[in-house]
């Protein structure tokens, strides 16, 4: 069997840690900024964490 591809386009969006937690960008930054509160804005800036239900479908994008 050949090996698994790593998909580029998530091995761009997410990193995992070194205690193998994975981490992404959170949505809603790019543009229309203006109706959205500085706190909104700083809390978007935050790498958050994937979701559980969604980190063995990354880990196979990943080929990991």
């Amino acid at each position: 069997m050949p090996k698994i591809k790593t998909h580029q386009g998530t091995a761009k969006r997410i990193k995992i840690t070194k205690s193998g937690k994975m981490k992404r960008r959170q949505a809603m930054q790019a543009h229309k900024l203006t109706k959205k509160s500085s706190a909104r804005k700083r809390r978007l800036g935050r790498p958050a964490d994937v979701a559980r239900a969604d980190e063995s479908r990354m880990r196979r994008l990943l080929g990991k």
